[in-house]
């Protein structure tokens, strides 16, 4: 079996990502490492604690990692960010805070010593900026070619971004860690915006949550609720809400979700287009490709195991 870590900032749509590694019988969520993005990366981790309790898995534990980018000294939430997530990240929606403290081991460190213990069976999915991984595999290189894979949520290639014209926001908070990630990664698949905004949500989903009657249920149709309404304002023409995070979670859990094309990427660190995610023109005509970048979904697949894994877990949670 698969084990997982999901490193989070930990928002709405972090949020619904949780969720569907818990209603995943592929793969065993051994842990969830914050960052910062959404929230400030201590809110993200109380969040993550609060949310594991809700859905009855407190038996996952979370680690605190990196609280700001790895070229800056501190960091502050966008108000774009609280629009879309709402102040406290999960729509404004209020949950019981967790009796569990993070974990004293720092998420770097777990990162390592996870990527050690387990190898090719190791798949982490950063939902947020490259902080952390881009952290351990500077303190420990050798786990660059030791962890299994990196599925991430970041970037776009065929589609504008959503931060400018050419930078995706996860991307955006750490250019300079992604594109050392993009470099020295064994092999990634970028889950970017290409295919994130062509899996939509409306609020006919999320009434079933509602239906089921439980805290659970209506924690997650009231939370995903306002993010549909924040793209109601922000991106209108969509007609919903979009599963980025989820879906890179999906495609770890079974990668045929997505149609994936093959190249050597790099992160753009200088001049205007700082923040791009682009082919590695010198590592093009490389025949050993360490990246692929999700271009194409199966939306109806993804949905239906979208909204039978998270059904599911929300139905069980006591």
């Amino acid at each position: 079996m698969k084990k997982l870590i999901l490193d989070l900032d930990t928002g709405v749509d972090d949020a619904l990502a949780i969720s569907y590694a818990l209603g995943s019988p592929e793969i065993e969520l051994i842990g969830i490492t914050g960052t910062y993005g959404n929230v400030l990366m201590e809110q993200g981790v109380r969040n993550a604690l609060a949310i594991t309790d809700l859905l009855g898995h407190p038996e996952v534990p979370v680690y605190k990692g990196l609280p700001h980018a790895s070229t800056k000294d501190s960091f502050e939430v966008l108000p774009i960010s609280s629009f879309i997530h709402g102040d406290n990240g999960i729509g404004d929606v209020a949950i019981p805070d967790s009796d569990r403290e993070a974990e004293s081991e720092p998420a770097v460190d777990f990162i390592i010593d996870a990527a050690k213990t387990y190898g090719d069976d190791l798949v982490y999915v950063p939902t947020g900026p490259q902080t952390n991984i881009a952290a351990a595999f500077k303190k420990a290189p050798e786990i660059a070619d030791q962890l299994g894979s990196i599925v991430l949520m970041g970037g776009s290639l065929t589609v504008p971004g959503n931060v400018n014209a050419w930078t995706e926001a996860n991307i955006s908070q750490d250019p300079d860690a992604a594109d050392y990630v993009f470099r020295h990664t064994k092999h990634a698949t970028m889950v970017g915006l290409d295919v994130t905004l062509q899996t939509l949500l409306t609020y006919k989903e999320t009434q079933t949550w509602r239906d089921l009657g439980n805290a659970a249920g209506a924690f997650l149709a009231d939370m995903t609720d306002f993010y549909i309404k924040a793209y109601e304002t922000t991106a209108p023409h969509l007609g919903g809400c979009g599963l980025h995070d989820p879906l890179a979670v999906g495609v770890a859990v079974d990668p045929t979700l997505v149609t994936v094309h093959p190249i050597n990427m790099k992160v753009d660190v200088e001049g205007p287009t700082r923040g791009r995610t682009i082919g590695d023109e010198e590592r093009l005509n490389d025949p050993h490709k360490t990246m692929g970048v999700a271009l194409g979904v199966d939306v109806p697949r993804f949905l239906d195991e979208f909204m039978t894994r998270i059904t599911n877990v929300a139905r069980q949670a006591v």
